[in-house]
């Protein structure tokens, strides 16, 4: 590879680390950076996967102080995100990945909706995350989950955002408390689709490496300072991408 190319891909892995720490949607800065160097889709996909991971492990590092969740709450949206996603990595094996693009544009619209209004959606009654869940609160969320793993595994672009819309319809305000928990659950995600993609031999290793190097600056720099900011701009950026990608996959898709 050229010097030109590296910069270009350490670029924009740190653009996509750092846009996922915050919203979501850094694979649509990743992946077609790959595309645009030569990868092939499929690897250029599987390569992406295992650039983002890196960066959400680095933002989840940041966040770390603010991931309060119960155990009893954690480990059943965990299970669905680890069981969800491995399905999702061995569906893009097996399948062309034009299949999920006539959804994606209403999906996404769905969740930048969800989003925005899912606290007056929640109304008066307490998050079903940050406090005792019932039983049936706790088994939607988990099932919600488990398809949004499959889709991360299976894609993953716009996948931060569809999170951040559930954790918003069950009650949670804290948008960095919901970055830190979106963060673990893509972590486990995109982690089990990582294991997938190598043992099938579809990374390409030369792009990813510099990749990697981006992506774990930009995550752990844009999860730092979005920290920082207050908690309205961070939410109207989310609102902001979510509509960004939502225009972007209808005019791709229809």
């Amino acid at each position: 590879m050229t010097l030109e190319i590296i910069l270009f891909l350490f670029v924009a892995g740190a653009l996509g680390g750092a846009l996922n720490s915050v919203a979501g949607g850094g694979s649509f800065i990743a992946f077609p950076a790959l595309l645009f160097t030569g990868v092939p889709p499929i690897p250029a996909n599987a390569t992406n996967t295992i650039a983002l991971w890196t960066g959400a492990a680095a933002s989840g590092g940041a966040y770390r102080k603010r991931l309060d969740v119960p155990r009893r709450v954690l480990i059943p949206l965990l299970a669905a995100s680890l069981v969800g996603g491995l399905l999702g990595a061995l569906l893009l094996l097996k399948t062309p990945a034009h299949t999920f693009m006539r959804v994606l544009p209403w999906m996404t619209l769905a969740a930048t909706l969800l989003f925005a209004f899912g606290k007056t959606l929640a109304g008066a009654r307490g998050s079903v995350i940050e406090h005792p869940a019932s039983g049936a609160a706790l088994a939607g969320a988990t099932a919600f989950q488990f398809v949004v793993a499959v889709y991360g595994g299976y894609f993953g672009g716009g996948m931060g955002i569809v999170m951040l819309a559930m954790l918003a319809a069950l009650g949670m305000t804290d948008i960095h408390a919901m970055n830190a928990l979106k963060s673990v659950m893509g972590f486990v995600i995109n982690g089990v689709a990582v294991v997938t993609f190598i043992v099938a031999g579809a990374v390409f290793w030369k792009h990813g490496l510099v990749m990697i190097a981006g992506g774990i600056v930009g995550g752990y720099l844009g999860a730092h300072y979005a920290m920082k900011m207050p908690q309205m701009w961070v939410r109207r950026f989310v609102v902001v991408v979510g509509a960004a990608m939502t225009a972007y996959f209808f005019w791709k898709s229809y």
